[in-house]
């Protein structure tokens, strides 16, 4: 999961602007949502997982929109 997470930061700092900063730190912090033991852990990671996939889907949208344009 660590190796996961430092890919996921250093592809963001790549296309970190000012106008993303928010959505970075947001981003970022999505394994503080991960808490438990057992079935209680796999549930929030579950969760967050989801979280930072929509959060991801997102940061790259306007990339895409703006290429359209």
């Amino acid at each position: 999961m660590i190796g996961e997470y430092r890919e996921m930061v250093a592809g963001l700092l790549g296309t970190l602007s000012k106008d993303k900063l928010e959505m970075a730190v947001a981003i970022a912090s999505f394994p503080e949502e991960v808490r438990g033991y057992g079935h209680v852990k796999e549930r929030h990671l579950k969760a967050a997982r989801e979280t930072c996939a929509a959060l991801l889907s997102k940061w790259n949208a306007p990339q895409q929109q703006a290429k359209a344009a």
